[in-house]
């Protein structure tokens, strides 16, 4: 058994069962990772891939099982080099993050620039995606950090931390009706289209909520996954818009409405794979995104097999409201 098996049967699972996609991610051959994955299910005497011709069509229970463990060995692999580069380049490395389009225009660009500053030779990436991409990307080992508000559900193999609450506005033209209300209701709100973000975004399932609560159907008549594109229908006359209050500019040629009264506050989280190992600068970089994610806590958390008890580790931290 190798370790670059173990690596083409969770990246093959990872395209899709497409062996010639898998293959040109892996500068290789499709008929070199064929050969290796026969040579392990040989030798391990089970089929980890059902087949039709020559083609994959489905992963065997067992199959399921194999690379389930081949990741976390593959992430182990990874944690053993991040241990040596900790030590021979402590102040050099990479470091992936993946977000939503709110978090990366509005709640990081101060972060990242200090976390530059301080560590000029680390490589920084972000990647924007939904939040199941986000989730897949940092299991997956392709990116270190998930920051997220929406679908924490979907990062039950990750240690999500809590890092800061955060609100909502409405946003019209200075001469919509809605303008010249002193304190905004959600029966104001729903006397009119909305766009907003999609379904499954930056806290959207907590309007859906909020409506839901009052006995309406929101009529929500266009979304975007990002805040600056529903500002640009907000200026059409689409619609009332329902953004995160983090979103609003100074200079925006808006009136904006108030509207924590009336949406619950949503909770933004950081989160990375379980048994990863963290650099120095990984812990920097969450203490500078959430002040409160010091060292000791962090690596209390990590310690923490449930994330129920992760949950119950921060009841007594009072988070930031942005």
């Amino acid at each position: 058994m190798k370790l670059q098996q173990l690596r083409y049967i969770v990246e093959v699972l990872n395209h899709n069962l497409n062996v010639s996609a898998t293959a040109e991610n892996l500068f290789t051959s499709q008929p070199g990772i064929s050969k290796q994955v026969r040579m392990l299910e040989d030798e391990l005497g089970i089929q980890i891939f059902e087949r039709s011709g020559k083609h994959l069509t489905k992963v065997t229970p067992a199959g399921q099982e194999i690379i389930r463990y081949s990741t976390e060995i593959l992430g182990k692999v990874e944690s053993i080099k991040a241990v040596a580069n900790q030590y021979t380049m402590p102040d050099q490395g990479k470091l992936n993050i993946a977000t939503t389009h709110t978090q990366a225009r509005y709640a990081l660009p101060e972060v990242i620039k200090g976390f530059i500053k301080r560590y000029p030779k680390v490589s920084l990436h972000m990647h924007q995606g939904t939040p199941t991409q986000i989730s897949e990307s940092v299991v997956k080992g392709k990116t270190d950090f998930a920051i997220a508000t929406e679908a924490l559900h979907l990062y039950q193999d990750l240690i999500m931390l809590p890092c800061y609450h955060w609100n909502r506005s409405v946003i019209v033209p200075k001469d919509h009706p809605l303008a010249n209300i002193k304190k905004l209701t959600i029966d104001d709100i729903a006397q009119h289209p909305i766009v907003t973000y999609i379904f499954g975004f930056t806290g959207r399932s907590e309007l859906d909520e909020a409506f839901n609560a009052a006995g309406y159907k929101p009529n929500v008549v266009f979304t975007a996954t990002d805040a600056d594109v529903i500002k640009t229908y907000v200026r059409l006359g689409l619609g009332v818009g329902v953004i995160a209050t983090m979103a609003i500019n100074e200079d925006d040629d808006f009136c904006v409405l108030d509207a924590s009264h009336i949406f619950k506050s949503s909770l933004t989280s950081i989160g990375f794979r379980k048994g990863s190992f963290l650099r120095d600068y990984m812990y920097d970089f969450m203490v500078r995104f959430a002040p409160h994610l010091t060292r000791p806590l962090v690596e209390k958390a990590i310690q923490l097999k449930y994330t129920a008890e992760v949950n119950k580790l921060f009841e007594d931290i009072e988070l930031p409201t942005r």
